[in-house]
């Protein structure tokens, strides 16, 4: 099992980009730039330092040229701090446990600095090196100091020789696949509504549904994010408007999580509806009638979901077209006196969650329209 797996990995990152091919260019680049560092280093430098050189490639090395870049200049900062404390405490105070004991707690308070980031442990451990291997000697500082700057320069050569490839489209797509399925499956709670005999295992599905594309929003918006950040300070050129489009896709998948709640809603609704029976009692002009609604939605989600610029004209005007449908439903449902309270109440409850959507599809128009 595992090895089919690794098998099915090695594939994908053979047939196109992805992140399978990026986590094997990352790692090639890593072994490369690890042993580039320590060769060096061990030419150049003392034993007791090169060690340090391949451990900055490996920090140099991220998943994007900016978490790289920042990453990087953390860790330089918190290895001079480090050597610095040792070197100032060995020369005031020399070489002894309790000045250790000093070390330790001036770098673990200096680590805390928000601005070492994730590498304020570095203080602390770089000081110990410096401590007590070079014995807070000038020396033996400045050659980790140049060890650590040969495992930076490696590193940054590396990601910025063959940088991360850009995923713009991509992340276009999976929203574009996102919407499309939302559309399709208010399309078919449309023709549940208006089949003669609706079959309940399709909406026990649907529900399932709801609750995976939930998880899927979170998913895609993790990758815009990461996509985002990848842009940054990444030498490869991407084509024109990529700066809009992924804003635009994290917009798009906003309005999409807000929407989902009353989808998720709507369709339970309706579960219950068909298992009390209720669903067969609604009358007859109600039923097509908000089947059109459904639709209406569904064409909006379509137009929302494209990966081109949204035209804000057109997209309001489906939004008009959906709202003008769920007016008649709701002016045909007041004056409907023959209904069962229970019947009233089902339509109540699917007009609520209709309009809900539709206010939440038309204050998504306004942020899509800013992107």
């Amino acid at each position: 099992m595992a090895a089919g797996e690794r098998a099915g990995y090695l594939r994908r990152a053979a047939q196109g980009a992805g992140s399978e091919r990026d986590e094997l260019l990352l790692g090639a680049k890593t072994v490369v730039a690890a042993m580039a560092a320590w060769v060096l280093a061990r030419y150049l430098l003392p034993p007791a330092v090169s060690t340090f050189a391949p451990f900055t490639a490996l920090v140099a090395l991220q998943a994007t040229v900016y978490r790289s870049v920042r990453d990087c200049l953390q860790y330089v900062l918190a290895m001079a701090a480090g050597a610095t404390l040792a070197a100032t405490l060995a020369a005031v105070a020399g070489v002894h446990g309790w000045t250790f004991g000093l070390l330790t707690l001036f770098a673990l308070c200096v680590g805390k600095i928000r601005r070492f980031g994730q590498q304020g442990p570095q203080v602390a451990i770089v000081g110990f090196f410096a401590f007590s291997s070079g014995q807070g000697q000038i020396d033996y500082i400045g050659h980790l100091i140049t060890s650590v700057g040969i495992g930076a320069l490696c590193g940054l050569a590396a990601h910025l020789a063959l940088a991360p490839a850009r995923h713009t489209g991509h992340r276009q797509q999976a929203v574009t696949d996102l919407y499309t399925t939302m559309a399709q499956r208010l399309n078919d709670l449309a023709d549940t509504l208006e089949a003669e005999d609706p079959d309940r295992s399709h909406l026990r599905q649907w529900r399932r549904d709801w609750h995976r594309l939930s998880a899927e929003c979170e998913r895609i918006r993790h990758t815009i994010d990461a996509e985002i950040e990848n842009g940054r300070m990444n030498p490869r050129r991407t084509s024109s408007g990529s700066g809009e489009a992924l804003p635009r896709a994290g917009e798009a998948i906003s309005v999409a999580e807000r929407s989902m709640d009353h989808l998720r809603s709507m369709t339970r609704t309706l579960d219950y509806a068909l298992d009390s029976g209720e669903l067969g009692n609604l009358p007859a002009a109600f039923r097509p009638r908000f089947s059109a609604v459904l639709r209406a939605v569904a064409a909006t989600t379509e137009e929302i979901g494209r990966a081109s610029h949204t035209d804000p004209d057109l997209l309001g005007a489906k939004i008009d077209e959906a709202s003008a449908e769920l007016d008649l439903v709701q002016q045909q449902e007041r004056t409907t006196l023959e209904a069962s309270p229970a019947v009233h109440a089902l339509q109540g409850t699917l007009l609520t969650d209709a309009g809900r959507l539709l206010v939440d599809l038309r204050s998504g128009l306004r942020g899509l329209a800013s992107t």
